[in-house]
């Protein structure tokens, strides 16, 4: 396995280098030049900013029409395939939806490009697990390790590739899907250093020692990013509500969601592009106050929009910007009232960049470990540990969102499993109406199965202890026979190994499992294992009604 995760880490390397040169390709041919979103913006006329992400988003938009109309069995979010699907990733819808994605990117959308990235290099390792024949379990494992090749290739931070990859998509951090990761992860981070074209993604500068009482103001930073984190999230969810209740069909709708973000870039072109420039700005030359403000307002609304629209692309990397806006902000306020006692603003960004992306992602350890990745520098684990847990609960005490539905659908399913523990089968026992004691003849044996449909009768001794059952075909099997029955009695007829039962203290998922291991209508309940005096039965179809009351009443809090 670690071999192939090998084969996978370099193949999702190339698989981004060649997202990264289509890119760069179609800039130059579209502008005459490629690099960066913003200074591209800046070189074009109004009309050009307003008109080309217009045109993109109707490019990209007829694209998903064209990959919607492609019929799969499988997902092609590679997160779905590795958490609950079978590694199984569809090529044309995800390479058609690439493509759109593309489309966007080229055009100046406000979205990342590190999401087609990764589903690219995953994409690559789904195929070589199919190529090989991988079992399911293995072929989900490989997925995750090209999405973390994927992760490492876009960021440079194969440390933390592994960890969003274990944290978010995998939910488990077991060293036998850690290890396949973190080999991959690196053999990614070498191929992308090794090839030409190869920088960091953010020029961070060296971070200040923090020393005493500043610390503080790194968790008040925490705060504040974990009480925007959700607003953020909201934003974009409204965003995505809005657009689909115009009801216009999709390439329309990415066009007119490319049309406002070019209005908005006619006054502010560093809307453009996912916001590496700015962020590099931010941390090496100063800002004005209601610059860095103006900037921020109007990039989260283009992303908004962006995305709202029905755009393919990632959100990470806007989260990143937002986070470091922030901390800039932040920065600036208390460089302003206590200069020299505090860290130059851009120390500020630098956390609130990790504290903003632990609160939207739900993923703090991946946070630390990927800005401390981008810096290098012990200096800044202090004050970005404090700031990115602290973020992470404050956002989770608020409304528990994430950035991703993958996460959301593993918190609810763990929130479903703590419902299914707390209701017990004392709430469910019915009276046990087939019930003889051992000195049965097997006159009334026969007449109890002639007057209940069912296949099992409980046996209990004098002391209404369960005993076991008498099986109709046990029953049916001796009147075949012609067996003489006179002397006959239920203790001859019982089966003492039948010793499925219910206790009153049983959860009901604990009691579905005995369902599933019995195939049978109902369950004998009993006080304890250790006291097996018999109270009544259980029907399936209780259990069933109980769970489904208890899902419905969930869906309509939700």
């Amino acid at each position: 396995m670690l071999l192939w995760a090998a084969v996978v880490g370099f193949l999702g390397a190339l698989a981004t280098i060649l997202f990264r040169e289509c890119i760069y390709g179609l800039q130059h041919l579209l502008t005459g030049q490629s690099g960066s979103f913003v200074a591209m913006a800046k070189s074009l006329p109004w009309w050009a900013r307003l008109a080309l992400p217009a045109c993109g988003g109707l490019v990209a938009g007829a694209i998903l029409i064209w990959a919607k109309r492609m019929p799969s069995s499988a997902t092609s979010d590679y997160m779905e395939a590795v958490a609950i699907g079978d590694g199984n990733i569809p090529v044309r819808e995800s390479l058609l939806r690439s493509l759109s994605s593309l489309a966007t990117v080229v055009s100046g959308g406000s979205i990342g490009r590190e999401g087609p990235m990764v589903q690219l290099a995953a994409l690559a390792a789904s195929l070589v697990g199919r190529f090989t024949h991988f079992s399911p379990a293995r072929l989900r494992l490989l997925v995750a390790c090209g999405a973390a090749a994927g992760i490492t290739s876009a960021y440079n931070a194969p440390i933390a590739g592994a960890f969003f990859v274990t944290e978010i998509v995998l939910g488990a951090i077991v060293m036998e899907s850690f290890g396949p990761v973190v080999v991959a992860s690196v053999v990614a981070n070498i191929t992308m250093r090794e090839l030409p074209g190869y920088h960091p993604a953010y020029e961070m500068p060296p971070f200040p020692p923090v020393a005493g009482m500043e610390i503080l103001w790194f968790v008040l930073l925490g705060i504040m990013a974990g009480v925007a984190a959700p607003q953020f999230l909201r934003l974009l969810a409204f965003s995505k509500q809005a657009f689909t209740k115009t009801a216009l069909p999709l390439p329309l709708r990415l066009c007119v969601g490319g049309l406002l973000v070019g209005f908005i870039s006619i006054w502010m072109p560093e809307v453009w592009g996912n916001g590496y420039s700015v962020v590099n700005s931010l941390l090496h030359t100063p800002w004005l106050w209601w610059s860095v403000l103006l900037v921020l307002v109007l990039k989260v609304v283009a992303t908004s929009i962006t995305t709202g629209s029905g755009a393919v692309g990632g959100i990470f990397t806007p989260t990143l910007f937002v986070g470091a806006a922030i901390g800039y902000l932040f920065g600036q306020v208390l460089h302003a009232l206590m200069p020299g006692m505090t860290s130059a603003p851009f120390a500020y960004a630098m956390v609130g960049m990790g504290a903003f992306l632990a609160a939207a992602t739900s993923a703090p350890l991946m946070a630390i470990l990927m800005i401390f990745e981008m810096t290098l520098s012990y200096q800044v684990v202090l004050p970005l540990m404090l700031s990115c847990v602290v973020a992470y609960f404050v956002a989770r005490s608020i409304n528990g969102a994430s950035m991703y539905d993958i996460t959301i659908k593993r918190n609810r399913d763990a929130q479903e499993r703590v419902r299914l523990r707390g209701i017990h089968m004392s709430e469910l026992i019915r009276p046990a109406d087939t019930v003889l004691p051992l000195t049965a003849s097997f006159a009334e044996i026969s007449g109890l199965f002639l007057k209940y449909p069912v296949k099992y009768i409980y046996v209990v001794d004098p002391r209404n202890r369960y005993c076991g059952v008498v099986a109709l075909q046990d029953i049916t099997s001796c009147l075949l026979d012609k067996a003489d029955t006179e002397a006959k009695m239920a203790a001859d007829f019982v089966r003492r190994e039948f010793l499925h039962v219910v206790t009153p203290d049983m959860s009901l998922g604990d009691a579905l499992q005995s369902f599933l291991d019995h195939q049978g209508e109902r369950l004998p309940v009993v006080r304890s294992h250790e006291d097996p005096e018999l109270l009544g039965a259980v029907y399936k179809t209780s259990l069933l009604d109980a769970y489904f009351r208890l899902d419905r009443s969930h869906a309509l809090r939700a």
